[in-house]
């Protein structure tokens, strides 16, 4: 089957994104394929490349970014959600004016119509958070 996935909650705030992390290999180790990854709402801070937590829990930014990596997939930033939390790719941060780009690598800002196509193309949309 193919998944698409939509991460609402941040790293550090709540389970969903774990969950949702957990969930992906699972799949991945069933032999599903996961059409995309959308990070949505403060799921957007799973994206930040100034993540910095504890050393005795886990980094989630790094842990997606071996996800996505070994499995070419496809991790999207709602754009929108994104700009209002300050989070934003080089191209956004010249366009606005602002001093620095804070995006992850591996993580790509788009909009909502890449969440569109992915439940369109996906068997299941599955969503971790509120």
């Amino acid at each position: 089957m193919k998944f698409s996935l939509v991460i609402y909650g941040a790293p550090h705030a709540s389970q969903s994104a774990s969950s949702a992390l957990r969930f992906a290999r699972a799949l991945l180790r069933q032999g599903h394929e996961i059409h995309r990854v959308f990070f949505y709402c403060d799921g957007v801070h799973n994206g930040s490349a100034l993540s910095a937590p504890p050393q005795d829990e886990p980094d989630l930014v790094a842990d997606w970014q071996s996800l996505q990596e070994r499995h070419r997939l496809d991790l999207v930033v709602c754009i929108a959600a994104a700009q209002r939390r300050g989070l934003l790719n080089e191209n956004e941060a010249l366009r606005l004016e602002k001093p620095a780009a804070n995006l992850a690598e591996g993580f790509e800002l788009s909009g909502l119509g890449q969440l569109a196509d992915a439940a369109v193309k996906s068997d299941r949309l599955i969503t971790f958070g509120a």
